[in-house]
Order: C-alpha cells, then sequence, then structure tokens
C-alpha cells in the first residue's frame, strides 16, 4: 500500500480531470491511500471523489507565493509519512509542501529550477502529452509507462440525491426536463459565446418544453439576468445562489448542458450529462470534457485557437460568428 500526497491544481476543470489520475493510482494499486491538496473551493469537489481521502486546505491565495505557509504545512504534514508526492502544477511554489513534509520521492514535470525540490522531474513532451488529462494521469505511472499513458480514465464525480431533493424545494424548481446553461468564463472574454446567444438559446428550449437553469458564481449573476430575462418562469437564473458543489448534483439532473470551456463544463462532463462544449479561442483537442456524450461546436477559424484571455484581432470571431441557430440545431430544439 502506498500513501501518496498531490498537490493538485487551481482551476476547477482541471480539479475534475484530476480525478483521472486519482482513478489511475486506484487502479495500480487498490489499497492506495490518496490526499490532495488544493484552494478551499476545491475540497467540496474532492469530497465527491470516492479515491481521495482527505481534501487539505492550502490557505494562501491563488499567485501568492506564501513561504511560510507552505512550510508550516509541510511540516504539520511529516507524521503522515507519505511514500510519494506528487505536484501536478509546474510553478516552484506548488513543489514545497512536499519537500518541507519531507516525503522521500517527490514527482512533478519539469519547470522553474525545481531541481531540489523534486527528485524525480520528467521532462514535458507536449506533443505526445497532448491533452491535460494524458499530462495528469502520466504522473501516476512509472516512467516507462508514462509516454503517453496507454489509458485515461474519464472522472466520476458522485452524486447526492437528498441534496437534488433539497435543491428542487430551495430553489422552486420545476419538473420539466432542464438544460443547465454555464455563460462564464473565467479564463477571459475570448473563451465566452455572446449573452444574447444564450438568451436565444433558452428561449428557443422553453418553447420546445424545458426549463433552463443559468450556473454560475456571483460574478455571472448580471449575465444570468440578461439570459433570463423576459422569458418566464421556467427560466431561472441560479448564479451565485448555489454553491460549486451544488452545481455537480444540479447538472447531473440536466437534460443537456451548454457551456463555454469551463470548470462547470468538466463537472457536468463527469456527471454524465449531454455536454455541449463551446469552444473558438481554446481547443476540444487539448481540453475536451471527457464523456462521449459530448458534442463539440467549433468553428475551427484560421485565427483559433489561440489561447489568448482577449482576442488578438479584436473581432473575436469564433464565438461571434457560432450562431444560436447553429447550436440550437444540435440541441434538436427545432
Amino acid at each position: 500500500m502506498a500513501k501518496y500526497l498531490i498537490v493538485g491544481p487551481s482551476w476547477v476543470g482541471d480539479m475534475v480531470m484530476a480525478q483521472s489520475l486519482f482513478i489511475t493510482l486506484k487502479q495500480r494499486d487498490k489499497e492506495a491511500v490518496i490526499d490532495v491538496i488544493g484552494p478551499k473551493w476545491s475540497s467540496p469537489i474532492l469530497a465527491r471523489m470516492p479515491e481521495v481521502r482527505n481534501a487539505i486546505t492550502l490557505p494562501t491565495g491563488h499567485g501568492e507565493w506564501g513561504i511560510n505557509t507552505r512550510r508550516k504545512l509541510g511540516y504539520s504534514l511529516r507524521s503522515e509519512h507519505y511514500d510519494r508526492a506528487i505536484v501536478m502544477p509546474r510553478s516552484w511554489k506548488s513543489a514545497l509542501v512536499p519537500f518541507f513534509a519531507d516525503i522521500p520521492l517527490r514527482v512533478g514535470f519539469t519547470g522553474e529550477q525545481r531541481f531540489i525540490l523534486l527528485n524525480e522531474r520528467r521532462k514535458l513532451d507536449k506533443g505526445i502529452l497532448n491533452q491535460t488529462v494524458k499530462r495528469f494521469t502520466s504522473l501516476g505511472l512509472p516512467n516507462e509507462l508514462a509516454y503517453p499513458p496507454a489509458s485515461t480514465p474519464s472522472p466520476l464525480l458522485h452524486v447526492d440525491p437528498e441534496n437534488q431533493k433539497k435543491l428542487y424545494l430551495q430553489h422552486s424548481l420545476s419538473n420539466k426536463p432542464a438544460i443547465a446553461l454555464m455563460a462564464g468564463a473565467e479564463f477571459g472574454p475570448s473563451k465566452q459565446w455572446p449573452i444574447a446567444y444564450f438568451h436565444k438559446l433558452a428561449k428557443a428550449a422553453i418553447k420546445a418544453g424545458y426549463q433552463i437553469w443559468v450556473l454560475g458564481g456571483p460574478k455571472d449573476q448580471v449575465d444570468g439576468d440578461e439570459i433570463v430575462n423576459g422569458l418566464g418562469e421556467y427560466a431561472i437564473n441560479l448564479c451565485g445562489k448555489t454553491q460549486l458543489v451544488d452545481a455537480i448534483d444540479l447538472l447531473a439532473i440536466s437534460e443537456k448542458a451548454v457551456s463555454n470551456d469551463s470548470g462547470l463544463m468538466h463537472i457536468a462532463a463527469a456527471v454524465g450529462t449531454e455536454v455541449h462544449g463551446i469552444y473558438g479561442s481554446t481547443s476540444e483537442l487539448f481540453t475536451p470534457p471527457l464523456t462521449d456524450n459530448k458534442t463539440i461546436h467549433n468553428l475551427h477559424l484560421e485565427c483559433s485557437p489561440c489561447f489568448k484571455r482577449t482576442c488578438p484581432l479584436e473581432h473575436t470571431n469564433c464565438q461571434n460568428k457560432l450562431t444560436p441557430d447553429l447550436v440550437i440545431e444540435k440541441l434538436h430544439l427545432k
């Protein structure tokens, strides 16, 4: 039995995809113990992954160095006597806790001069490990099996039926089939389908007999209001009114989910919902929703994917020219 401390990623979608690594470790060793370090928001998501024993909160903000905090956490974990650490991010600071925890084997990709902090540094071949999930999974395999990994199991988050019932009552949700819309894009506006297009899609969905749930955080409330504006009782803006863990349970009972390339899209994939992923500045070849039950919407313009936060050409045609009718047709709402 091996005991692992894993330093997880800092984005929602990446943390969901990290479950593929945890599943891989359990497939190779059923008795493996897996603890994961992550931001505070990630603990409820990690609790929905049966492979994870403990979610350990790193009390620093995104982008903070927090060397003293990391040293203190590392020292506090020495009593756990972990056998192996896997450091998923490539930053220098991300390798500090396992180093201070005195874990004998510390594995991660080469990056930011981590020569002392990691004692097994692997070269990241982006041509072979051409997807985020492959990179994550490869870190859980012996070096000779890691390039590329033979298989990448898909994430599968647990769902809480009791919380589903509670959410239905709390938000007076209808029994009509639901389509979830996720219009947020934390990375930047180049990944965001126009809000007016989401509104037109929602209108068509309600006409076809669905209810609409707009999911997102507090930052998405204004956009959510614009999407549901004037559409009546079956269009509900839940942005900022639910927790991230609630999105797991709501997406699990949605018939379909339409989403920008975002963390919520990966959650929808991990609970088996039919996912419609909208891509433009990013690529479904690199970060696809990890499910067979998906439809990708991407115009594949000559200028995309650019992977920029805002459109370098200042037109964002990869999103603007992907008209609502093109998506509505694939949703079979006409």
